[in-house]
């Protein structure tokens, strides 16, 4: 009878079969098969490797289990290898041969095997027979001293929780309750990494989400409570399937420290098989460790630390990693002790005087209350006795091993000795796996810094920068950020700028920062810690918990409490500030954050620095572009009249666009202003070039041009008096086309004119027939002869006639080898028939815009004027 399957098909690439091998460990191991693991891992890389590598054809492996058996089935799809005869081993291959050791393997080690052939597949099954069991004993310890058996308290719970395919909390019982602080009916449908903290390290690491898809799972993380804080729990996964075939996982908790509940003994060679650790055909790695090992760095350590301690009934266990100037220890893992506090803090190789203050050497402590912060780690814990060992890679550090006990006088140098043989062992697997990490991170971070310059250099908005800081920040590097800016020296940081990783925590966030003073702004290059936000988080919580129990002032609205408990668990983890200095000032400062009982990893915080300082110079420059641009366009301004007076019985429009965003002055000007009673004066230019030189040509134009017509001087005098003023200017001069005229409103409804046209587009009039016709004749430009001889033009505008003057950047409007010119625009003036001044021009400018796709190149200016003839009743 057939009790549980389990199935997968593999593809043809060598991978497959370690896949294939950890395929048929897991499910074992989930099925509680562990005494025939060995046997059929073997048989099954063997086959697996026949179909994939030399058949090359995929490969489908199934597990059977039957009630005292297990039965395995290797399928391919090369039906036309020879059929194998079992009437001799020589038919089954030489063991020289590159195949066939499969079969040859299966006769040895299986209880039953065989070959079945279809039209489309070939299957090579085995039957291995469970050894028999006594009755009542799987594991089981020696008889120890009560004082020595393992802590728990008054009531032992074990918060059963069950999870479906998809990751969310199905079942909740009332343990879970107790242990966490929720009810069933709160948690129920929500995914467990909602709650799970997982120790993780980005990029690297398996997730609670992997683990929830092994057959079985066993090992330490972290609940957060309905309190905000992290609950360190020891767990115990089994996934199963209902008889629906839809498969969910069930998961045993308790406290860390009552993990011996759940805990598997650690299965070590039986005595009679003669196993040592140099023994030939016995792995001391997959003795220690277990096998396989880990692929990632924290699985591999964390595994470590947890074997460290079973192997000496300890307490607790931590492994350390050196930098890479070998002067500090990184704690990364550890098991039975605060390990969110611990994690990526660092103490130094040397602590102490002597070989027991260095962690180069072995070194037994029988009692740390004798010998005050001989172990920094485990200042506080509890912890009496330790023994710590060094991991060494061709002579050099790479790391500390340590295991503790509460109780003093635990360890000897025999221990030291077990524990120094099983960190040599691992030490040159932990390197390997620390430089794989190390380089993937580094070239991650080169990856980020390079998207990150070009980002930050496709901007100079100084709000699109600081959104651009923080999503790039949040969340590769943080779970939150805050940038604080500094208006100048003088004034105080303030919060500019709040962005949370959860969408729903920011307004929460931003609330509790606004209430806590801002950290000091110091120029000192690096992170350093900030508590504020933490604490304050806390004691908000604090109260609101109070209020909600009654024990304070009333909450004033019930779902306050839950954003309160969000925000102090978002923010009550490591929070880091780093200051952004641009060109020696300090401008604000980004702040990060983790979770409750999260750290900051020393990578992590190297590529925050780099971060700060490019994001500091786009935001300086950001700073130095807004006001550069502010000061243009007040300049622009300047150039510009205020407002156009009202001429009696002619109607004015001027439109006016500035190239380039307003980053640059200079260009086009417009003037139009009262001379005298009954004459105005008007002027329409272009100065050549930009910047400020050009708009000192323009400024001194349009201001002398007002000055000589206010002081009497006829139209060639005032340009002849402005070439001459411009030229003084000597190599700030510029050239300067210039349409300059005065208008005098007629009685009978017409308008005279009397115009200079010096080198700028002529001026068109167009007639309320529909013709269109130059109204100037062409003269030499300003700022480039001593003595010119200009002259005026008097004409009339008879009314219903419309004046259009437009600057080069009109009639030079381009879209490839086409030109708007003066023929096109004539060709639009000539359908304005009608409009009034203000309904030619925007006709005149929207007919430019479309003229090409591309934005303006050069500033654009329309003066249009019109004479709408007397008015009767």
């Amino acid at each position: 009878m057939i009790t549980a399957r389990a199935a997968a098909t593999f593809e043809p690439v060598g991978r497959s079969v370690a896949t294939a091998r950890s395929f048929v460990r897991d499910t074992l191991q989930g099925w509680g098969y562990a005494d025939i693991i060995d046997d059929a891992v073997v048989l099954t890389s063997e086959l697996v490797t026949n179909a994939v590598v030399h058949a090359g054809t995929s490969a489908e492996v199934l597990c059977l289990r039957g009630e005292d058996h297990v039965r395995i089935e290797v399928s391919d799809r090369y039906p036309e290898r020879e059929i194998p005869l079992q009437s001799s081993a020589i038919s089954m291959g030489s063991p020289d041969r590159e195949g066939g050791r499969g079969l040859q393997l299966c006769a040895a080690l299986a209880g039953r095997w065989g070959v079945d052939y279809s039209a489309t597949h070939k299957q090579v099954w085995f039957q291995i027979d469970l050894p028999a069991r006594s009755v009542g004993t799987r594991a089981a310890g020696p008889v120890l001293p009560t004082d020595l058996l393992p802590l728990a308290d008054e009531r032992v719970r074990v918060a059963v929780v069950q999870i479906d395919k998809t990751g969310a909390i199905t079942a909740w019982n009332e343990d879970a309750e107790h242990l966490f602080g929720y009810a069933a009916d709160h948690v129920t449908g929500k995914p467990l990494t909602d709650l799970a903290a997982w120790p993780h390290t980005p990029g690297t690491s398996t997730g609670i989400a992997d683990a929830l898809q092994l057959s079985r799972w066993e090992g330490s993380y972290g609940i957060r409570s309905a309190s905000g804080r992290v609950a360190p729990v020891y767990a115990s996964h089994l996934r199963v399937r209902d008889t629906d075939g839809d498969p969910s996982t069930v998961c045993l908790l308790v406290r860390d420290h009552e993990r011996a509940v759940l805990q598997t003994p650690l299965r070590l060679p039986t005595p009679d098989s003669g196993a040592h650790p140099d023994s030939q055909g016995t792995d001391p790695f997959e003795i220690f460790i277990g096998s396989p090992a880990p692929d990632d760095l924290d699985g591999l350590l964390q595994r470590t630390v947890e074997r460290a301690r079973d192997m000496l009934d300890a307490d607790s266990a931590f492994l350390l990693l050196a930098t890479d100037d070998e002067t500090e220890l990184e704690v990364r893992a550890s098991t039975g002790l605060p390990s969110a506090r611990q994690r990526f803090a660092r103490v130094p190789v040397e602590v102490g005087p002597g070989r027991y203050g260095s962690a180069r050497m072995p070194a037994v402590h029988e009692d740390l209350t004798q010998v005050p912060g001989a172990v920094p780690l485990l200042n506080g814990t509890g912890m009496r006795s330790v023994v710590t060992v060094p991991l060494k890679v061709e002579g050099r550090l790479t790391g500390s091993l340590g295991v503790a006990a509460e109780a003093p006088d635990r360890y000897s140098n025999e221990e030291a000795l077990r524990l120094q043989f099983a960190a040599d062992r691992i030490a040159m697997a932990v390197e390997s796996a620390r430089l794989g990490e190390l380089e993937k991170l580094r070239r991650g971070s080169l990856s980020f810094l390079v998207e990150a310059s070009d980002l930050l250099a496709g901007t100079l908005d100084r709000d699109q920068t600081l959104a651009l800081m923080a999503q790039m920040t949040v969340p590769t590097l943080a779970t939150w950020c805050a940038v604080y800016m500094i208006a100048d020296q003088s004034s105080e940081p303030y919060l500019s700028y709040v962005l949370h990783e959860d969408e729903d925590r920011i307004d929460g966030l931003k609330a509790l920062l606004s209430k806590i003073a801002p950290p000091e702004p110091v120029p000192t290059p690096g992170a350093r810690i900030w508590a504020a936000p933490a604490e304050a988080a806390h004691q908000a919580a604090l109260r609101t918990s109070m209020r909600s129990l009654g024990l304070g002032e009333p909450a004033s609205v019930s779902s306050g409490i839950g954003t309160t408990l969000a925000t102090a668990s978002a923010v009550g983890g490591e929070t880091v500030v780093l200051p952004l200095v641009a060109r020696n000032r300090v401008i604000g400062m980004i702040t990060l954050g983790k979770p409750t009982d999260e750290h900051f990893r020393q990578e992590i915080l190297e590529l925050a620095e780099d971060l700060s300082r490019r994001a500091a110079l786009a935001l300086d420059n950001a700073r130095l572009y807004s006001e550069r641009m502010a000061i243009s366009q007040s300049l622009q301004r300047s150039l510009l009249p205020p407002e156009l007076p009202h001429v009696p019985g002619v109607e004015v429009e001027v439109i006016y666009r500035a190239a380039g965003e307003g980053n640059e002055v200079g260009g086009d000007f417009y003037d139009l202003f009262p001379i005298r009673d009954g004459a105005y004066g008007f002027a329409i230019g272009d100065v050549c070039g930009t910047g400020p030189e050009a708009a000192a040509v323009t400024g001194l134009a349009r201001h002398a041009l007002r000055l000589l017509a206010r002081e009497g001087f006829g139209g060639p005098a005032v340009l002849e008096r402005l070439n001459a003023a411009i030229l003084d200017e000597g190599a700030r001069s510029r050239f300067l086309t210039l349409l300059y005229g005065e208008l005098w409103p007629q009685e009978d409804g017409s308008a005279v004119l009397k115009m200079v046209c010096a080198g700028h587009p002529l001026p068109l009039r167009l007639r309320q027939n529909g013709t269109v016709e130059p109204f100037a004749e062409p003269q030499p430009l300003l700022g480039v002869m001593d003595d010119l001889e200009l002259y005026e033009q008097t004409m009339t505008l008879d009314p219903g006639d419309v004046l259009l003057c437009v600057t080069d950047g009109i009639t030079e409007r381009r879209e490839g080898t086409r030109m708007l010119g003066d023929d096109g625009l004539a060709e639009v003036l000539s359908g304005c028939t009608g409009l009034t001044a203000g309904a030619v021009a925007a006709r005149i400018m929207r007919a430019v815009e479309r003229f090409a796709a591309d934005a303006p190149s050069d500033d654009m200016a329309i003066l249009t004027m019109r004479v709408p003839g007397l008015q009767h009743d």
